[in-house]
């Protein structure tokens, strides 16, 4: 940040709460035996630590716990942090379910802001989730937004190769400008500097302005992706 001559309000930090569930048994950041609150209390402490900042712009519950009312625990006190200004905004990822995505939010005093999924063919591509997220103000962030093996094949086609082309992009640029262009956010984990390069040239163009695909162009997307 200094050698880049940026601020911390440069920067957009996300990071998740995971229960015990889903965390790895020799990395547990907090107490295993503490209670569910004071889990949530000891991971964001150390995310403050590891990250070195004073907040976090996102903080993701990282799916669904066991049962509504424990994840509601989890959120009442992810609720607290927003109050203190050490949270900016809330979200939940690995969360499939219309429904019960619906009832979080209606249950939450402090709406998610955020809803990250794997965008993937099993879930009909989160199409009801998308819909939700576009009229309640929610950013949907999709991770294997490259990788399904529905998505692999489909960007193969000749159509998507010749779209792709024509726009001076790759088949996988012009799948993440179709994401962004549809209002979401792609997350990528490449870690080929080329890749990122290109990856914020697209995003880039997009934030400036600039229209890449046309509504028709979004539809056949639509098509050739079988989304």
């Amino acid at each position: 940040m200094k050698e880049l001559g940026l601020s911390r309000s440069d920067l957009f930090i996300q990071t998740k709460f995971t229960s015990l569930d889903g965390q790895d048994p020799n990395r547990v950041p907090y107490d295993k035996d503490a209670s569910l609150e004071d889990q949530v209390y000891q991971s964001i402490e150390e995310s403050l630590r590891n990250l070195r900042t004073e907040y976090i712009d996102s903080f993701v519950l990282h799916s669904p716990m066991r049962n509504h009312e424990e994840t509601m625990r989890v959120w009442r006190v992810l609720e607290e942090k927003v109050d203190d200004g050490v949270i900016r905004q809330l979200g939940i990822s690995n969360c499939y379910d219309i429904q019960y995505f619906e009832m979080l939010y209606e249950d939450s005093r402090i709406k998610p802001a955020v809803l990250q999924n794997r965008f993937y063919s099993d879930s009909d591509f989160d199409v009801d989730l998308r819909k939700f997220c576009a009229g309640n103000d929610i950013r949907y962030q999709s991770f294997w937004t490259l990788t399904s093996k529905t998505t692999r094949h489909n960007l193969q086609k000749s159509a998507v190769k010749e779209m792709a082309e024509d726009k001076g992009l790759t088949p996988q640029t012009l799948m993440y400008v179709y994401m962004m262009e549809l209002g979401h956010t792609p997350l990528s984990g490449t870690t080929s500097r080329k890749h990122m390069l290109s990856d914020v040239a697209v995003m880039e163009r997009i934030q400036a302005g600039e229209t890449i695909l046309s509504e028709e162009e979004l539809e056949q997307m639509s098509e050739l992706l079988e989304i």
